[in-house]
């Protein structure tokens, strides 16, 4: 190989012998040998794809686990703008009203318990705590047991009051009263409508054509109205609340609170 240099002289470059490569790319024969390999890439795709929604999985339900550790609320359910509650411990001067009173009335300790019939956290404590009060303290004789309104939850917390009032005027205000709780589906979704509160009345054996006429003319609207003003009176800002002996329990409380109190004021009674 000869080339000239930048002053005009002819220099002469020595012929390299390099092998000759052949590059000639041959798609076809490239697409064909591809094929052999073109399952083991689909099981290749499978797993992968297979560990990656495992480990989506998993990542998932360990942050729903972290989510659950919430306590569960017990807090009342609470007027709004309401006054300020009595301090706990602060003896209250309360009247068990006119509904009739379970158990001994006799006996050294009273409780009474300002609800709403819609509110879910009353529904709570009338099955967790409200049944092993009558259980192991009412049917003894040794507490008497008093329910007064506090209906605030809207229309329907009213109609339903109301409508125990009516069953009250059959001797039968305990069994409505039980009969509400156990079917209380959220708050003014038509579960305590008044076709549906007669119907409950029929269930319970009442005489309907009395029931319905007193709970169509508001014959008990006022007597829920002064229970929930009395209730206010005491210091209840929201449901439930119980007071044993005039002292309060707020929200839906475990029953070792409510028999902690009731054995202390048994004591006292000695």
């Amino acid at each position: 190989m000869v080339a000239s240099s930048k002053t005009g002289k002819t220099i002469k470059i020595p012929s390299l012998n390099l092998p000759k490569v052949n590059i000639k790319f041959n798609v076809e024969n490239f697409l064909e040998n591809s094929k052999a390999y073109t399952p083991i890439l689909l099981v290749l795709l499978l797993i992968s794809s297979f560990l990656l929604g495992a480990l989506t999985t998993k990542l998932s339900l360990e942050g729903k686990t972290e989510s659950k550790t919430e306590p569960v609320a017990t807090a009342p359910q609470t007027v709004p703008n309401a006054p300020a509650q009595v301090a706990p411990g602060t003896k209250v001067e309360v009247d068990p009203g006119r509904l009739p009173i379970k158990g001994n009335k006799d006996a050294k300790v009273t409780v009474i318990e300002f609800a709403d019939f819609q509110c879910p956290f009353c529904q709570r404590w009338f099955t967790e705590s409200e049944a092993n009060l009558i259980k192991d303290y009412v049917d003894t004789g040794k507490v008497k047991f008093a329910y007064r309104h506090f209906a605030f939850l809207g229309q329907e917390s009213n109609f339903a009051a109301e409508a125990s009032e009516c069953a009250n005027d059959q001797d039968k205000f305990w069994e409505f009263h039980d009969y509400l709780y156990k079917n209380q589906k959220g708050e003014n979704q038509g579960a305590f409508s008044k076709e549906n509160l007669k119907g409950f009345a029929k269930t319970l054996g009442l005489n309907t054509s009395e029931f319905n006429s007193c709970l169509d003319s508001g014959k008990h609207t006022k007597a829920v109205t002064d229970d929930t003003q009395a209730g206010q009176a005491a210091g209840v800002s929201g449901t439930p609340t119980a007071f044993v002996n005039g002292i309060s329990i707020v929200g839906a409380q475990p029953y070792d609170s409510f028999k902690t109190l009731i054995d202390q004021e048994l004591a006292k009674a000695k």
